[in-house]
């Protein structure tokens, strides 16, 4: 079968490997569709991040592995003891992978974790094996398209979640992403007032309009915190930061009320300088957030399916997974005008 596997810093090659078998308690997925995510251009842009070069101890697996973990597919085959999934039923893939060593969901991540795709081999891929309980059956009618939007909306949930949002806050995202963009549907679907987007692209920046902001700036050609302060001269009450450079973690704090919060969402291919008397001296607080909630992914899925948000708006590109490297990863580097790229495996629908 063909899969993209990670071999090293900007090298991801399309190659025939064997097709996975199923054991017990695993479930064989044909992939239909697959996302490029930001922490997978991450992971070919400067990595590796978080692909292990060494076994990695919950999956036991390292580099080179194929790469995707925002996917959606069909049932092919299931393993013994696979209760509840059958062949043909339509899925999505929680891809997290956490050692269970606590029975806090959150608390448990943080001890140890990985993702399909990262970790294991992934949804970049004709087929894929994927252990039971990160199998998530859609809906007969769900399009399989959406199914691979599941797992970027749900880090947007959390986000909002970990955020402490509440009804009619106001809110500031720094980025226009993927990522971003989904924040935005996220927070207007959690009753935002206000949503500023701050953005160095002109078309992501009218994407995020698309999708719900009510304010959209460009920040090379205007100072978010001024902009804000226009509308809200004590700051916003709550403020995403999604573009993952040092400038925009100090416009968020710069941007944000006193007891307000900024949630840093995004992930930084380098270490960077902060000075902590931006919080101590704002009375700003800061929460972070890298996945989700079993509940926050299950929610996800149901929001989705029930139209309470709409995650298509986001899709910019589909492409062929022989053309994932110059089509996909070298595309999202160098045109800021995509947004989410989408990789076609089977095409089912």
């Amino acid at each position: 079968m063909r899969a993209a596997v990670f071999h090293g810093l900007k090298d991801i090659r399309v190659e025939e490997v064997e097709v996975p078998e199923v054991s017990a308690g695993k479930v064989k997925v044909k992939v239909a569709w697959a996302g490029i995510c930001g922490s997978d251009l991450h992971e070919y842009n400067a990595g590796p991040i978080f692909i292990p070069t060494e076994d990695n101890p919950l999956t036991g697996e390292k580099a080179p592995l194929t790469m995707g973990h925002e996917f959606s597919g069909v049932v092919e085959e299931v393993g013994d003891d696979v209760d509840g999934i059958n062949v043909g039923d339509k899925v999505a893939i929680n891809p997290l992978i956490t050692g269970g060593l606590s029975d806090k969901p959150l608390v448990d991540m943080y001890k140890g974790f990985t993702f399909v795709g990262l970790g294991s081999n992934g949804g970049f891929a004709d087929f894929v094996v994927v252990d039971k309980k990160n199998v998530v059956k859609l809906k007969k009618d769900t399009p399989l398209e959406v199914g691979a939007l599941v797992e970027p909306a749900a880090v947007a949930l959390q986000a909002v979640r970990e955020s402490e949002m509440e009804f009619a806050d106001s809110v500031a995202v720094y980025g226009a992403g993927p990522i971003g963009l989904l924040t935005v549907i996220a927070a207007r679907a959690a009753g935002a007032k206000d949503i500023f987007v701050f953005d160095l692209s002109d078309t992501r920046l009218a994407k995020a309009k698309e999708v719900g902001a009510t304010h959209t700036v460009n920040s090379g050609n205007e100072d978010p915190i001024k902009y804000i302060q226009q509308y809200y001269p004590d700051g916003v009450d709550r403020t995403f930061e999604v573009a993952g450079v040092p400038i925009t973690v100090e416009q968020a704090i710069g941007s944000t009320r006193a007891r307000g919060m900024v949630t840093i969402v995004s992930i930084f291919e380098k270490p960077m300088e902060f000075n902590p008397m931006l919080l101590t001296a704002s009375g700003v607080r800061i929460a972070s957030t890298l996945a989700y909630e079993p509940d926050i992914f299950e929610a996800t899925v149901k929001m989705l399916e029930s139209g309470q948000i709409d995650a298509r708006p986001v899709i910019t590109d589909r492409i062929d997974l022989e053309n994932i490297v110059e089509s996909g990863f070298e595309q999202l580097i160098n045109d800021k005008t995509q947004a989410k790229i989408l990789v076609k495996l089977s095409g089912d629908q």
